[in-house]
C-alpha cells in the first residue's frame, strides 16, 4: 500500500568537469567564471536577488554554499547564490537517474535480480534491501529508489537499462539535453565519485524536467509504502515498510511537514554534504528551491534552508524582478531561439528575457488548452496538475521531444 503526501497540489498551467572540494574545506569559494546559462548574473558569485518595493528581505539564515528559487512553471529565478557552481550532487543525481530512465521501462515488468547486478553498490551506500535471487517489479524498484534512496535498486535498474556504463552515458546526453551543463555522471545513483557534478542550476532544471512524468510524479509525493522482502519455500513473501527521506515531505526526525511540499528529492555524502531540491505550491504558484551544502550547525539545515527560500518565494514572487531563467530543453527551443537564455538587453533591470515560456511559447509549441487534469497518487489524496506547454503535467511532448522511448 502506498501513502502519498497528504496536501492538495494545484499545479497551474503556464509553466568540463572540476574536482570537487570537500564540505569541510572551509576556504572553498566559488570560481570566479561560472556558466552564464540562464542569464549573465546566474553566472557570477554571490547572491543575486532584485531589490525593489515590497520585495521581502532573504533570510538571514542561509549557509547553504549553492542555492535557488525559481517559478517551475514560467521558469523565473526570483534569487540565486553561486547558482553554477560546480559540486557534489550525492543522492540528488537520482533526479536525472529517473528522469533519464524511468520512461523507459515498463512499471509491471519483472526482474530477478543476480549477484553482479549488486557487485557494485558503493560501501556505506542508502538500501532498501533488494536481494539476489528475487523478483521485484520495476515498479518496486522505483519505490526503493525515490522513498529510500536505495543506491540498490538504482543498480538493478541500471542493469535492465544495459548497464552502469550505458546508463551514465544515457544520463549524461539528458543532461545535454536539458542544458544542465554543469552536471557531469560518473555514477548514476550519486555516490561520491571524482569528477561527479552537478549545481544547484541543473539540479532544478532536472527536477522541474522530471515532474513531467506522472509516474515520477507520484513517486516523489510517496510518503510510505510496502516493499517486498524475501520469498522462502512454501511461504508467502512478507513486505516491510518504507518511508521516503525527504523530510519536508515527512515531518521526520524533527522537522515539520512544509505545507504544499510534493517532493522532489534529497542527498547526503561525504563528499556533498547535505544537498535537497523540493518543489511545493501555495495559492496557485508552485516553486522549485534547491539548497546545496550548507554548513551543517544547524539541525536539518538543508530541510530548514529549503523553507525559508521557499516562504521568502511565495511572498516574493509577484514582486521580485527575476534574475535569470530556466531554460527549457534544447529540443524544445526553436531553430531560431537562443537556447542559453541570454539576457535581453532591453529587458527592464537587465533581467533576461523567459526562455519557452508564455502563452506565445505555447502556442509555437502546439501546446494544450490549459485544462487541468487529476491524478489520484496511490489512492490517498488527489493531485491537481496543469497542463501546458512545459509544466509539471505538460499532456503533449514538446516540439522534437516525442515520448521519449517510454514503453507502457
Amino acid at each position: 500500500m502506498l501513502v502519498a503526501s497528504t496536501a492538495l497540489l494545484t499545479l497551474s498551467a503556464a509553466f568540463p568537469a572540476v574536482a570537487a572540494e570537500k564540505p569541510d574545506d572551509d576556504k572553498a569559494k566559488p570560481p570566479g567564471k561560472m556558466s552564464e546559462i540562464g542569464g549573465a548574473r546566474l553566472g557570477q558569485a554571490g547572491t543575486q536577488v532584485n531589490t525593489g518595493p515590497g520585495v521581502p528581505k532573504l533570510p538571514k539564515k542561509l549557509t547553504g554554499r549553492s542555492w535557488i528559487v525559481a517559478d517551475a512553471e514560467n521558469g523565473d529565478v526570483l534569487a540565486a547564490h553561486n547558482a553554477h557552481w560546480k559540486l557534489p550532487p550525492a543522492s540528488t543525481m537520482k533526479m536525472l537517474f529517473a528522469d533519464t530512465v524511468l520512461p523507459k521501462l515498463p512499471k509491471d515488468e519483472k526482474h530477478l535480480v543476480t549477484d553482479e547486478e549488486l557487485a557494485g553498490v558503493g560501501a556505506g551506500s542508502s538500501l532498501v534491501g533488494v536481494k539476489e535471487d528475487q523478483t521485484y517489479t520495476v515498479h518496486d524498484l522505483w519505490l526503493g529508489v525515490f522513498l529510500s534512496s536505495g543506491n540498490d535498486a538504482v543498480h538493478v535498474l541500471s542493469a535492465m537499462n544495459g548497464g552502469i556504463d550505458r546508463t551514465v552515458a544515457d544520463m549524461n546526453a539528458r543532461a545535454e539535453e536539458l542544458q544542465a551543463l554543469d552536471t557531469h555522471v560518473v555514477s548514476p545513483d550519486g555516490y561520491d565519485a571524482k569528477g561527479q557534478l552537478s549545481s544547484a542550476y541543473d539540479l532544478t532544471l532536472i527536477a522541474r524536467s522530471g515532474m513531467q512524468d506522472k509516474d515520477f510524479r507520484e513517486y516523489c509525493a510517496t510518503v510510505s509504502a510496502e516493499f517486498p522482502g524475501e520469498k522462502k519455500k512454501g511461504k508467502k513473501r512478507e513486505h516491510f515498510g518504507i518511508q521516503n527521506t525527504n523530510r519536508l515531505l515527512t515531518g521526520a526526525y524533527g522537522m515539520e511537514r512544509y505545507e504544499g511540499i510534493a517532493g522532489v528529492k534529497n542527498g547526503n555524502t561525504t563528499n556533498a554534504g547535505a544537498t535537497f531540491t523540493g518543489v511545493a505550491e501555495r495559492g496557485g504558484r508552485v516553486l522549485l528551491v534547491t539548497v546545496m551544502n550548507p554548513d551543517g550547525k544547524e539541525s536539518n539545515a538543508v530541510y530548514q534552508e529549503t523553507a525559508r527560500l521557499f516562504d521568502w518565494g511565495f511572498q516574493a514572487a509577484e514582486k521580485a524582478e527575476p534574475v535569470g531563467t530556466l531554460v527549457p530543453p534544447l529540443s524544445a527551443v526553436p531553430a531560431t531561439g537562443d537556447a542559453s537564455g541570454a539576457p535581453d538587453e532591453g529587458a527592464a533591470g537587465g533581467a533576461p528575457a523567459p526562455a519557452g515560456g508564455g502563452k506565445a511559447q505555447a502556442a509555437a509549441a502546439g501546446g494544450s488548452d490549459g485544462v487541468g487534469t487529476a491524478l489520484a497518487v496511490a489512492g490517498a489524496s488527489l493531485v491537481m496538475l496543469g497542463a501546458g506547454v512545459y509544466v509539471v503535467n505538460r499532456r503533449r511532448p514538446l516540439p522534437g521531444q516525442g515520448t521519449r522511448g517510454r514503453r507502457r
